[in-house]
């Protein structure tokens, strides 16, 4: 019998825990991914797509595609940086701030909702072992 594959069992829960996101974000017109960007942006707007992938750990052509994205659906706004003008920048819009408020209570009732499941020694168990990856 083969050896479990770590990468692979980690692959499967992670899209399965993304799911229950999504599932719950869908009514707002947004999946988890495009939420962490967003929250992530308001955060620490404005910022270059560099450093929108460096605090996302994604490079910058896949960051650059979803802030497209987001820029279509009217989230985010775009430009060249102050510092750097060769730099596209990106910040929130107002419709973009809106949602990340409205979706705040969505995300945390996910929050809890895998808390219960799982429960808080599991969660800070498996909090301890994913910092350390």
């Amino acid at each position: 019998m083969p050896t479990p594959c770590l990468c692979t069992n980690l692959r499967l829960a992670t899209r399965r825990v993304s799911a229950i996101y999504d599932t719950a974000l869908e009514p707002l017109g947004v999946n988890i991914a495009q939420y962490f960007l967003l929250r992530t942006l308001g955060d620490h707007q404005p910022l270059s797509l560099t450093e929108l992938g460096r605090h996302v750990e994604l490079d910058r052509s896949t960051i650059g595609r979803n802030a497209r994205v987001l820029e279509r659906l009217g989230f985010v706004s775009s430009g060249r940086g102050d510092n750097d003008q060769r730099e596209a920048q990106v910040s929130l819009t107002g419709l973009g701030a809106a949602l990340v408020q409205q979706a705040l209570p969505v995300w945390e009732e996910c929050q809890q909702g895998l808390v219960s499941r799982l429960g808080a020694d599991k969660v800070e168990a498996l909090s301890a072992l994913l910092s350390m990856a």
